[in-house]
């Protein structure tokens, strides 16, 4: 008979700081039943404290709000029917509103991340998906309706900030049409093991689907037809988790990934004879694979005495390199700090401050170029006014805990070169992020 240990046995779904922490015994009842029900909303306000590049007519000072509704549904299947092992995950979404770095020009990364992808509907499905965990947890798979980037190069450290070019992840590890992020969802499996207790392996097989982000096929999340699979994407990821210094108080997390992806995308200059396709007006040349990479860290660097367990500066860096044939942001790198806890009276509170650098690919400035230098000039890739190269983006923020499941961060964005555009002006915004968890 095997030891309990190594069974099959369903982790423990985590239970979050809620507003309404067990409203009429709900939540204790469903959870001791193995069903966990969990809500949430995030809203964010951005407005641009300075004025637009002149002479772009559609530009424009603004403000802009964005937002979603998020409703999680777990089961636990062992404690229902007895099924060991075995749970599965539902997730679905609610978005609406804008975002404002658009009517400044920029259209690389959202001033309110939470904008796009599955907005302005009453439900869009993201996830869907079984997950059966054996020898102790140790070994979990997955499958099902996935999203890829809430599994590899992510970290629930990024959304404590508000600007998308790290939120959710840096969005060069999204820098491909047919890769998933939240709120998207595709068919895929997952396998992830832990060969010990600081080491863990995942590689996963994923359907690359057309348009997953338009509105067309996929505005609710619920087109399950494989009529828009056209390839497979195979990422794979290993991590070390180390607890260091004093008494082994200080967790960080480093991984090192990447993945083929084995689907048509188009050359970001030449077409199929080998020439400009700005200058030959032919189709660009398409190649049935191309590639990504991922090297990123976080590590607690000190802990308060007088904090909670999550308390302590967290340093972030890392980068992610791309094909640079096929990608329209070659490389971005990052750095990152979070301090929560450093005000004694205040050990919920945080500040946190982030800089990314985005380099654009060689391919997609030299088409700008063509493109911008003919008489008449043509209409470039990426809404690009100007030739593109490379983007700075600033954020700092101070996230105070209102009360148990809210949280408000006033925020500072600075976009240097907005839109990787020199002929730019630097913008710089003010807002601010909310948090409600509700149950």
């Amino acid at each position: 008979m095997a030891h309990p240990s190594n069974g099959p046995m369903v982790p423990p779904f985590s239970r979050p700081e809620a507003l309404f922490t067990d409203p009429f015994g709900m939540t204790s009842w469903l959870r001791t039943r193995g069903i966990v029900l969990t809500m949430d909303n995030t809203n964010e306000f951005t407005a641009a404290i300075s004025s637009p590049t002149p002479g772009h007519p559609d530009y424009k000072q603004g403000a802009s709000n964005a937002g979603q509704m998020n409703t999680a549904l777990h089961i636990n299947w062992e404690k229902v029917i007895g099924l060991k092992g075995f749970a599965t995950h539902t997730l679905f979404t609610s978005r609406y509103g804008t975002t404002a770095n658009r009517m400044m020009g920029d259209w690389l990364a959202h001033s309110s991340e939470i904008y796009g992808g599955g907005g302005n509907v009453v439900v869009h499905l993201v996830t869907a998906y079984g997950e059966e965990n054996l020898l102790g947890g140790r070994v979990s798979i997955a499958g099902g309706r996935l999203t890829e980037m809430s599994e590899f190069s992510a970290s629930s450290l990024f959304c404590n900030f508000q600007n998308n070019g790290f939120c959710g992840r840096p969005k060069a590890a999204i820098d491909n049409q047919y890769i998933t992020s939240y709120p998207a969802g595709e068919w895929g499996f997952r396998v992830r093991g832990r060969p010990s207790r600081y080491i863990y392996i995942q590689a996963g097989v994923y359907f690359a689907e057309r348009g997953i982000y338009a509105n067309s096929q996929h505005r609710t999340g619920f087109h399950f037809n494989s009529s828009n699979i056209v390839g497979q994407l195979a990422p794979i990821e290993l991590g070390w988790e180390p607890l260091l210094g004093h008494q082994h108080k200080l967790p960080g997390h480093y991984k090192i990934g990447g993945q083929v992806i084995s689907a048509p995308n188009p050359d970001n200059y030449y077409d199929a004879q080998g020439q400009p396709y700005a200058l030959s007006g032919r189709a660009a040349r398409t190649h049935q694979q191309t590639w990504s990479t991922w090297f990123e860290i976080d590590q607690k660097l000190l802990r308060h005495s007088y904090s909670n367990a999550e308390g302590g500066l967290t340093a972030m860096t890392g980068i992610i390199y791309n094909d640079p044939r096929t990608s329209l942001r070659n490389y971005e790198t990052y750095v990152a700090f979070v301090d929560r806890g450093f005000i004694r009276s205040r050990p919920y509170d945080s500040f946190g401050v982030v800089m990314t650098y985005v380099k654009i690919a060689p391919g997609v400035s030299d088409t700008d170029m063509l493109d911008l230098s003919m008489i008449p000039a043509k209409t470039a890739p990426n809404h690009a006014t100007g030739v593109q190269g490379h983007v700075t983006v600033f954020e700092a923020n101070y996230q105070i805990h209102v009360m148990r499941g809210v949280v408000f961060a006033p925020d500072f964005q600075i976009y240097f070169h907005p839109n990787a555009q020199k002929n730019l002006k630097n913008v710089e915004f003010i807002g601010f992020k909310s948090q409600i968890q509700i149950l």
